[in-house]
């Protein structure tokens, strides 16, 4: 099967194909790599052709892969970009020099997997799932179609059995680690730690912003046992924030090799100049280690146009709606911390949609100080936490809160979460700030109902 085959039972259309990877979401999360270890054996191991640059973390991925695929694309380079989930279509996850696959490729790739995925399903192995699927697509679109000079490979969930993890990467990205999926990953700290650092690999740079020494502890042992380089945000290289307002954050890079002063990013938020630092210092590695050629014109050029939609984003000015995917503790930390710093506003109404996998109480103590109107709604996807449920979560916090804190807030529960928006409109007056925020299956839909007027595609 290396090679593109049609037949009868080709689709015939991008539409149809991705129906099908899309109806494979029952088949739910399955950690392991013996399914995806099979497909790349009969497709002919087309991972082994790319050069891939690993990045996992309980938040911030997406934004460090956005800020590395865009400053080597600046620097003259083929890249490729894997991510997850999307934010509206699915052709968003897989992009090429930064535009996402396009239908025509998205189809012929399909059809070139789904026989091997329909005899890997038939045989010991089982049905390979949704993102085992989508992640196969992303391998054989690089590495038979576009041919980029590197990929820049974000996880789903975890890292050591993730199906991402059946590569051999350049570079080893973890930007930090939180209390999120530890229904799968491990109930603490360190266990989710020991999942990320699995996709450490014997001999290949690791560049980190973990912070805990519990979780960090654990990633040093790994690199250590993997006779891997380490990098450490505030050990081996730093940043020092010169100034922030909204859209536009200065630092001044030191790292091992040089420093890199003036380094301006459009995102919002501290973190991301954490984010930016992980992946200067990245982007110094693979100079080391790779010859990577960079000019310092198209590095700092890169970190200025990197964008990425659906973290606090502003998508309406009147009236001012901030989207963000905070959807676990350290998310809305992050999320209240730029609330405080960059927005400026009068009252502040709150909408919410959460997967019920969630640390809800983690996520509102944060938030509930904050807000003077709270709209708890429902994702339209089939892990929703109940509007109702959190509401009584919230009223709860609140009251410990104390009382006068609980008759500040209105707490509202809309679980349709169109006319939640509605509702969160018409209370958003000219000096107030609106935020939807949660998991980013309601972040999606909101952000191309009111950017397009229409409903984003779901998966993961």
């Amino acid at each position: 099967m290396s090679e593109l085959t049609t037949d009868s039972a080709s689709f015939r259309t991008a539409e149809e194909a991705v129906d099908w990877i899309v109806h494979l979401v029952p088949f739910g999360i399955r950690p392991g790599l013996k399914r995806m270890e099979r497909l790349m054996e009969l497709l002919g191991h087309p991972e082994r052709r790319l050069k891939f640059i690993h990045v996992a973390g309980t938040n911030g991925k997406g934004s460090t892969c956005t800020y590395l695929s865009e400053i080597i694309h600046k620097c003259g380079y083929d890249v490729g970009l894997f991510t997850s989930p999307y934010i509206e279509r699915y052709s968003n996850r897989i992009k090429y020099n930064g535009k996402d696959i396009p239908d025509n490729d998205l189809l012929d790739m399909v059809n070139l997997l789904k026989p091997v995925v329909d005899e890997v399903a038939a045989s010991d192995y089982g049905q390979p799932t949704m993102f085992e699927v989508s992640t196969a697509l992303a391998i054989v679109y690089f590495a038979k179609r576009s041919f980029p000079d590197y990929v820049v490979w974000e996880t789903g969930l975890g890292g050591r059995l993730d199906s991402t993890n059946i590569v051999a990467p350049v570079a080893t990205v973890i930007t930090n680690v939180g209390h999120d999926h530890m229904e799968i990953l491990g109930d603490t700290l360190a266990k989710v730690a020991e999942e990320k650092a699995g996709i450490i690999k014997n001999g290949v740079p690791v560049i980190t912003a973990v912070e805990q020494p519990e979780a960090f502890e654990v990633i040093q042992r790994i690199a250590k046992e993997r006779k891997s380089t380490l990098y450490k945000l505030d050990r081996e290289f730093s940043f020092n924030l010169l100034s922030s307002r909204e859209n536009e954050q200065k630092f001044d890079f030191t790292g091992p090799f040089r420093t890199v002063p003036g380094v301006t990013i459009s995102l919002n938020g501290y973190h991301q100049n954490k984010n930016a630092a992980v992946a200067l210092m990245t982007i110094e590695v693979l100079r080391q280690y790779y010859a990577l050629i960079v000019e310092d014109e198209d590095l700092l050029e890169g970190f200025r146009a990197a964008a990425w939609p659906g973290r606090l984003e502003i998508v309406s000015e009147q009236p001012r709606i901030l989207i963000d995917g905070a959807h676990n503790p350290e998310g809305a930390e992050t999320l209240a911390q730029a609330l405080r710093d960059v927005y400026p506003y009068r009252k502040l109404h709150f909408m919410m949609g959460m997967l019920s996998t969630k640390n809800h109480t983690g996520y509102l103590r944060h938030i509930l100080p904050m807000v003077n109107t709270l709209i708890l709604t429902e994702p339209d996807w089939h892990k929703k936490e109940s509007a109702a449920r959190l509401a009584d979560l919230a009223r709860t916090l609140l009251e410990e809160l104390g009382p006068e804190r609980a008759r500040e807030v209105e707490v509202i529960v809309e679980p349709e979460w169109k006319k939640a928006l509605e509702l969160l409109r018409t209370r958003t007056e000219k000096e107030d700030l609106a935020v939807v925020s949660g998991t980013l299956y309601l972040i999606g839909d909101v952000r191309s109902w009111i950017l397009n007027q229409s409903d984003s595609e779901k998966g993961w």
